[in-house]
This record gives C-alpha cells, structure tokens and sequence, in this order.
C-alpha cells in the first residue's frame, strides 16, 4: 500500500491550491492570480489580452508550494509544465501539457521528477489539498500536545538534538512532522493506517495515529 501520493496526485494537488502561477511565453513574463482552473488534463488560463490572440504559442507554467505552518524552510515544493496554448473562444486559453516536473523532497532530496501527461490527467487532487492548510495551522497553534504525542511514533534516535516540532504536510496518506535541529531539519511522514477517501474521515484517521502513540515510550 503506498504511504504517500504519486508525483501526478501531489502535482495536481499544487495546481488545485495554488493562488497564483506565473506563465512564461516567448518575449513575456505574466503572473496569474486565482485564474486557473483544470479539466480533463488541460489546465485553462485567464491570460492577458497581449496571449489571448497570439496563436498557439509555447508556453511554460511555473508555481510553488509553501508551507502554511511557520517553520523556517517553508518551500515544499516546485513545479513546471511545460506546452501549447491554443484559444477556447472565451477570455480563456488552454495549455495542453506537454511535461511537467516536479521538485518535491518526498521523492528524492534533490530529484526532479516527471510527471507524463497521461497520468496528470488522470489523477486527482487529494480530498485534503483545500482543507490542509487550516487543518495544520490548527494543529499547531492549537494542539501542541498533540503534535508531542504524535512525536512519540518517530524512533527515538530520530529526536537526538530537535529543537522543534511542527506539522508541515497532511493528506490523504497521513501527517509529516518537520524536526527542526539547530543547523538543519527532517521531515518524517506518519502514514495512517489506511488512505482516507473524504475530508471527513480525518479525525478518525488522526484518532488511530494519537491511539497508536499512546503505545509508545509509556504513552498515557
């Protein structure tokens, strides 16, 4: 059973968060705030009207994935697509992928890692990607024991040296812990017991990881 989401899965999760993207077209640089939206693995732009009436034209999307909790390295991720834009007949263009990659510590520290248009397509957005961000703020401002009881699942030589714990990632597969050491961090996933199919399943899921702590190092 896999404990974390594809690299497809994580990129369309960025894409179906992300406040803005910058779009790069020969000879123009544009930053698009709130005006993207994806369909059948074509990803729609609200472009300005010096794109909107070239023909179809190269383009590049960029966009990049911060942390919503305060830790002190708060980019988790970066992406790319790469395609065409061709016009829909509204103040739309469309961008047929061509490639992506994706830059993501969870697959590899410094890894890029492709992403085929066939399986961007295909996946979807974690149930989590629009609710993780106040689900983590919460978590840490508001339960700071419980992010300590979490910390008791991660081995104990794991913890030599931290300074600080806090939750930087949560989906459908389970919760990461940044720890914080004085000259570096580490992220380490818990995995839930079982992939979670709806926003609503995430406090039994939580349940059984602070369940699972309690039997660890005497917890109470």
């Amino acid at each position: 059973m896999s404990t974390l989401p594809t690299p497809a899965e994580r990129l369309r999760s960025l894409l179906a968060t992300a406040a803005s993207l910058t779009l790069h077209v020969p000879g123009r640089r544009c930053d698009l705030v709130g005006a993207h939206r994806v369909e059948a693995g074509r990803i729609f732009l609200e472009v300005p009207d010096v794109v909107l009436h070239e023909p179809d034209v190269a383009a590049v999307l960029e966009l990049t994935d911060v942390a919503p909790t305060p830790v002190r390295s708060r980019v988790r991720a970066r992406a790319t697509l790469g395609g065409w834009l061709s016009a829909t007949g509204s103040r739309e263009m469309a961008l047929e992928l061509a490639e992506a990659t994706l830059q993501d510590p969870a697959y590899g520290a410094d890894a890029e890692v492709a992403v085929e248009p066939a399986d961007f397509a295909a996946a979807a957005p974690d149930p989590l990607a629009h609710a993780e961000a106040d689900l983590l703020c919460h978590l840490s401002s508001a339960h700071p024991d419980a992010v300590e009881r979490l910390a008791r699942l991660i081995p104990p030589h794991h913890l030599h040296g931290v300074r600080r714990i806090v939750p930087v990632r949560l989906d459908r597969y389970g919760v990461v812990l940044r720890l914080e050491f004085a000259a570096r961090a580490r992220d380490v996933r818990l995995p839930f017991l079982t992939p979670l199919e709806r926003p609503e399943d995430t406090g039994e899921r939580m349940q059984e990881l602070y369940a699972r702590a309690r039997c660890c190092r005497g917890g109470h």
